[in-house]
């Protein structure tokens, strides 16, 4: 019975597939293809969304909606977030979930790049190019040069610049606050210090205030980025220049403030510009680096290659050179001044070596390692360069000396500018101030201004009002008494003399009052101030007084007065020239008695009397005397203390064959002739009045000296010794230049400083043990450990830097 019923059941199902089979078949041929194809379709599409899925990076969808912000949080808002940890509701607990970035660039449209899944074993990361913009964890940062992906290893280290989008970030957090220790890496530190990293970048990277941490942060990328990436990918090599400035701009915001990124950043500057090293670098434009702790590469290379190839080394380069040089320290003129401060050194600097410095060949090597600052990169050791023989002339100590007697000298010559600058911000091209330069430093249009005057003289004098002449030079406003003696003692480092004499004592003129300038030939000796050339001043002020007295000083006796002059050979010829222009001057204004009774009283009756006989001379030599002239003559007698009835007889004793002299106006008298003998022997006799003319001429020479009341303060800063040098430690200088020279290298061996030392003229050993009692003395640790190789203390660096 069973088996009849399993047959049953067998026989019902073989009817059954019977009837499909006879219903398939009675399908149509063309329906069964587009079936197929239909299912053919299907199966791609379902293939290719689940490789899309498996493989693109799902956004995190936000519970809160809020806006993130990118700027720091208040103070309360950053005491109540970044101190705790983000609560469940807001924080990314799971660390595989990646997070949406999106790239934007200047020269394309919007577009949203998917970082790809990381293949087994790794994570995914993309360097976001220079001026691109991409947004993570809702805060857009602007400038790319950061690498952003999923967690990831270079090497055995985790990369601490790569902002892992795998990793939670809070919802706020203070970039201002030290949030993290030595070496930080974005996927270790907390969430609240990735917010406040990601809003430092979204704000810039230009704020003062940040966490000197933070920036490191982003100095270990572009340093990943020039020692690793530029090695091999060219695009990366091209963004070498631009990665340069951005080092530059970041040092001026955080270098003041952080030896150690000063120093670690001026190192990564330095390996950027022995990208393209070539020869003979010294001939080359020397480029602009930022202010480091020792001399950048490029430049010892190619003060090297100078000495190499015994070549003068050009101004642009020792300049460069001083600039960097450690124990060389910039005062404040130099650096306040600092356009003017490399026009005068270049200038000094071919004065003294004509085409320039040249360099001996040292024993010491150049040498450049590179020790990352970043934690990734350290592991896989330090980046080294060698040069072949070329020597490392820095080591040195004896062409740096020659230099610093340059920078002294440059400087000095910069201080009065330096100080006008300090209370005149705006004043650098003002006449005031540029009369504080030297000559050289002129601007053109006040150099061409004072060729124009020097054209226009007729027998190497010209006579204008002061008002014109201030006009001429572009003065700005009426010039105090010292601001005058400086335009002339400026005036006359160019060439040109001016009376009256400010640099005499003389009053400080009127704008409407006249001045003469007159011609000094090149190479003539500007004479100083002495007793007989203030003797021959007097003089002519008495003479042009009784010559005037008529009211007609007149051509003849301009011409007896010229001739004296002229005669007088014991005078200079500076002091001759530069009475002729006060005799010309005279002419126009003559001096009056009144101004000169208090300098006539201290003269003994001898040299009053051989005065007054030469006034006497005067008064007869157009060839009549008047009774005006009688009359200035007996005053003038009075004040010398003479009897006023002796200007007849002087008169006759000047003329001797002029008949006797009447006091009226038609009084004719013969030729006469001058007796020079008396009056050269007046001025002769100098040292018998030096002292009386020291107190005659005492108060004129007060007023040409600036009052200390009106002299400025010199600046603390610049008070000090210019000949003082910044040694560390205390060292002397040759150990000074051996602890530099150590500190430019974690390592050495033991040969290398051997040439170092025999450079310097020390034994090495005696002076590692003597820097490092020193160091002992000032930080308590060691300044060098080992014999060979010879390793140097890491602290100590950041110990001086501090």
């Amino acid at each position: 019975m069973a088996r009849q019923k399993k047959s049953s059941a067998g026989n019902v199902v073989v009817i059954v597939i019977a009837c499909i089979v006879a219903l398939v078949a009675s399908v149509p041929k063309e329906i069964w293809i587009g079936l197929g194809i239909i299912g053919l379709i299907w199966a791609v599409s379902k293939l290719t969304k689940k490789s899309s899925t498996g493989n693109d990076i799902q956004a995190v969808i936000a519970r809160d909606k809020q806006p993130l912000t990118t700027a720091k949080a208040s103070t309360n808002t950053i005491s109540s977030h970044s101190i705790k940890s983000p609560t469940r509701e807001h924080a990314i607990t799971n660390e595989d979930i990646p997070i949406q970035v999106r790239v934007n660039t200047a020269h394309t449209d919007a577009s949203e790049y998917r970082i790809p899944a990381p293949p087994s074993g790794s994570g995914s990361q993309k360097w976001i190019p220079i001026g691109q913009h991409i947004e993570v964890a809702g805060t857009t940062i602007t400038g790319g040069m950061v690498y952003v992906g999923t967690t990831t290893h270079y090497g055995d280290t985790p990369d601490p610049s790569l902002i892992a989008t795998n990793k939670p970030v809070a919802k706020y957090g203070d970039y201002t606050e030290r949030q993290f220790s030595y070496w930080p890496s974005y996927s270790e530190i907390s969430d609240s210090a990735r917010r406040a990293y990601l809003n430092w970048l979204a704000g810039g990277r230009k704020d003062p205030e940040a966490e000197i941490g933070f920036v490191f942060l982003f100095f270990y990328g572009l340093e990943r980025r020039v020692l690793v990436d530029a090695q091999t990918d060219p695009i990366a090599k091209a963004e070498l220049s631009v990665i340069a400035q951005e080092l530059q701009r970041l040092l001026k915001i955080y270098g003041p403030a952080s030896g150690s990124f000063r120093s670690y950043a001026g190192q990564l500057y330095d390996w950027i510009s022995m990208s393209n090293c070539a020869d003979s670098l010294y001939l080359k434009p020397v480029p602009t680096f930022p202010k480091s702790y020792d001399v950048p590469v490029y430049i010892r290379l190619a003060l090297g290659q100078a000495a190499i190839d015994s070549a003068p080394v050009p101004a642009t380069l020792a300049l460069a050179w001083i600039k960097h040089a450690p124990n060389i320290s910039l005062r404040t003129p130099a650096t306040r001044c600092e356009s003017e401060f490399s026009r005068l050194f270049t200038l000094r600097y071919h004065e003294k070596f004509v085409e320039g410095l040249l360099l001996p060949r040292n024993k010491t090597k150049l040498k450049f390692q590179y020790r990352p600052a970043s934690a990734g990169l350290l592991r896989n050791g330090e980046t080294k360069l060698s040069f072949g023989d070329i020597p490392d002339v820095t080591v040195l100590t004896g062409p740096l000396k020659k230099l610093q007697e340059i920078v002294e000298s440059t400087t000095k010559e910069l201080e009065s500018y330096s100080r006008y600058l300090s209370k005149n911000l705006e004043g650098s091209t003002e006449l005031e101030g540029v009369l504080l330069l030297p000559p050289l430093l002129w601007p053109d249009n006040l150099t061409l201004a004072l060729k124009s005057i020097q054209s226009g003289m007729e027998d190497g004098e010209i006579v204008m009002p002061y008002q014109k002449l201030l006009s001429a030079l572009n003065a700005k406003s009426v010039l105090t008494k010292d601001k005058a003696i400086t335009l002339a003692k400026a005036l006359e480092s160019m060439g040109i003399g001016i009376e009256p004499n400010l640099l005499g004592g003389a009053k400080l003129p009127k704008l409407e009052d006249t001045v003469v300038l007159f011609d000094i030939p090149a190479g003539e000796i500007i004479s100083p101030i002495t007793p007989a050339y203030q003797i021959a001043v007097l003089t002519l002020q008495l003479a042009s007084s009784i010559a005037a007295a008529d009211g007609d000083f007149d051509a003849k006796e301009a011409a007896l007065l010229r001739e004296q002059i002229q005669s007088w050979t014991h005078l200079t010829p500076y002091h001759n020239r530069r009475l002729l222009a006060l005799l010309r001057l005279l002419v126009i204004s003559p001096a009056s008695l009144t101004s000169l009774k208090k300098q006539l009283e201290p003269l003994d009756i001898e040299t009053k009397e051989i005065l007054g006989s030469f006034m006497a001379t005067v008064a007869q030599s157009d060839e009549k005397v008047t009774i005006e002239e009688i009359k200035m003559l007996e005053k003038v007698y009075k004040v010398l203390g003479i009897d006023s009835k002796k200007v007849f007889s002087d008169i006759h004793a000047a003329s001797p064959d002029t008949p006797s002299v009447t006091p009226t106006k038609k009084a004719e008298v013969s030729t006469f002739k001058l007796d020079s003998a008396r009056i050269a022997a007046l001025q002769q006799d100098t040292a018998k009045v030096s002292v009386l003319l020291a107190n005659i001429f005492n108060e004129e020479a007060q007023i040409s000296t600036p009052s200390p009341s009106i002299e400025v303060a010199i600046e603390q800063d610049d008070s000090e010794s210019i000949t003082k040098q910044s040694y560390l430690l205390g060292l002397d200088e040759s150990h000074d230049a051996l602890a530099r020279m150590l500190l430019s290298r974690p390592q050495w061996n033991r040969e290398e400083l051997l040439d170092v030392a025999s450079d310097l003229d020390l034994m090495l050993d005696g002076a590692l043990e003597r820097i490092n009692e020193a160091t002992y003395d000032v930080h308590d640790i060691p300044f060098t450990e080992g014999d060979d190789p010879i390793e140097v203390n890491a602290e100590v660096l950041e110990k001086i830097e501090a």
